[in-house]
């Protein structure tokens, strides 16, 4: 943006004290000055609020301050001085028509959907047909899991592992079990097998849970799942790492640790596994994930592990320009496999031409996915012939959350790809549990578990 200056802001260039608070009046203009006089200065000059948000800018200094100036660019000028010291901006306007800046840290994982865009014609110009794809699809597979380095936690999997099933308790059409499963040695994933009265074969659907409060325990959770359960399919949900029961293991800092990513991968693949080995109920040709916001992730990243999955329903996330920020979403750099890919083209590594549902809203990052995310794999999926099993249902005035509208919308895409029934979508017969009704410990952990963060790392630390 090309900043218009007003006649007496031009006589104050014309001074050559460009920043006269920075420079030779009250300072050696080549020495450092804090960040905060700097932006606010820039602030006064340009006529901008300028606020930071997760920086203390009287802590952060900067060399040559005044000479960072573009009089012409307030852009070009906030580029200057904000990049050397691995800081970012963003503009907002607001009610009283000033333009608003604020400043963050830099974030390897966000980028602006301008930058999603150049990146999605990149991809796109690397194969113009099914065989190019084809050649670039095992790339990324295999490189994705190359990073996400797995394979000794996979190799840690307990042989015999401990498990604990809680009373089947029955409602209207389904039954809800607890289970807990030790997966590594002495750290256990819980949550809840949701499962229809009707006969099999039945089925399966794997849904990891996302960041929102409450985690598996919210009402929104327990509607979806129980419905599935309603309609036909069997349903298992599990703990996010660190959260819920898991967190009396290990504490909920162990959540922002790089290996959260890979232990949440490794639970949504050992739940399935296990679940498959419990029940002679399931059909394996009809497995199926879904899971919003962080979920969304995790189901992405257990289709990319496991090719059984006949659907998958990412809700709220998965663009082009935002990885999700936190450590179990981007604790290992998948998105770099490829030589640089993105979320989306790692769905369509692991799914096309597969029955596959985007839902997104306008509410948060997913805004862009009619227009930028959508066509991008509708083009891949294209070559295939298969453009009508890729879908997207955007919701433009709704925000991020796995609302009604959007459990809808992936009861209509189930009912059709997995062949349950849609009649029976009926969210008021569902019974909402307390907490406590959903947990699978009682008052005291198993002897064998876990039972802080250092005993994981140490336990972590002799599967390399």
């Amino acid at each position: 943006m090309i900043v218009r200056i007003s006649r007496c802001f031009r006589c104050l260039i014309g001074s050559l004290l460009l920043f006269p608070a920075l420079s030779g009046q009250a300072s050696d203009p080549y020495a450092s000055q804090p960040l905060s006089d700097v932006l606010a200065e820039v602030g006064r000059r340009f006529g901008v609020g300028i606020s930071c948000k997760g920086v203390d800018p009287d802590t952060v200094r900067l060399r040559y301050a005044a000479f960072r100036l573009r009089p012409y660019s307030l852009d070009e000028t906030l580029d200057n001085l904000l990049r050397p010291v691995d800081l970012v901006w963003s503009r907002s306007g607001t009610s009283d028509g000033m333009t608003r800046i604020t400043v963050r840290p830099y974030e390897y994982h966000r980028r602006t959907p301008s930058d999603g865009g150049k990146l999605l014609a990149w991809l796109s110009g690397l194969y113009d047909d099914r065989t190019a794809w084809e050649q670039r699809r095992e790339c990324l597979r295999r490189e994705a899991l190359e990073a996400l380095a797995l394979d000794p936690f996979l190799r840690g999997l307990v042989a015999d592992p401990d498990f604990r099933l809680g009373r089947e308790e029955q409602h209207d059409g389904y039954t809800t079990q607890n289970y807990a499963l030790e997966t590594l040695p002495g750290l256990y994933v819980c949550g809840t097998l949701y499962a229809p009265l009707t006969e099999g074969p039945h089925p399966l659907i794997v849904s990891p849970s996302g960041h929102w409060e409450g985690g598996r325990y919210r009402p929104d959770q327990q509607l979806r799942m129980a419905t599935f359960a309603r309609m036909g399919a069997v349903a298992v949900d599990m703990d996010i790492f660190g959260w819920g029961d898991s967190e009396r293991q290990v504490g909920r800092e162990a959540h922002t640790q790089c290996y959260s990513m890979q232990l949440q991968t490794l639970w949504s693949k050992a739940v399935t596994d296990w679940v498959l080995s419990l029940r002679d109920d399931i059909d394996t040709t009809r497995l199926a994930a879904t899971g919003g916001s962080g979920g969304a992730t995790h189901t992405l990243l257990l289709a990319l592990l496991d090719d059984r999955f006949s659907a998958l329903a990412p809700v709220v996330h998965l663009v082009s320009h935002f990885d999700g920020g936190c450590a179990c979403e981007s604790g290992r750099p998948v998105t770099l496999a490829g030589g640089g890919s993105c979320m989306p083209e790692l769905l369509a590594a692991a799914m096309a031409p597969r029955p596959t549902l985007i839902v997104s809203d306008g509410g948060d990052w997913t805004s862009t996915y009619p227009t930028l995310e959508y066509p991008f794999l509708r083009r891949i999926w294209g070559f295939y012939g298969a453009e009508e099993a890729i879908r997207n249902v955007h919701f433009a005035t709704e925000r991020h959350d796995y609302g009604e509208n959007k459990r809808r919308a992936v009861y209509v895409f189930f009912a059709g790809t997995l062949g349950l029934d849609l009649t029976r979508a009926d969210e008021s017969r569902v019974t909402l549990l307390p907490e406590s009704a959903l947990r699978s410990f009682g008052d005291s952990l198993p002897e064998r578990a876990l039972r802080s963060r250092e005993e994981l790392e140490r336990m972590l630390e002799k599967l390399k």
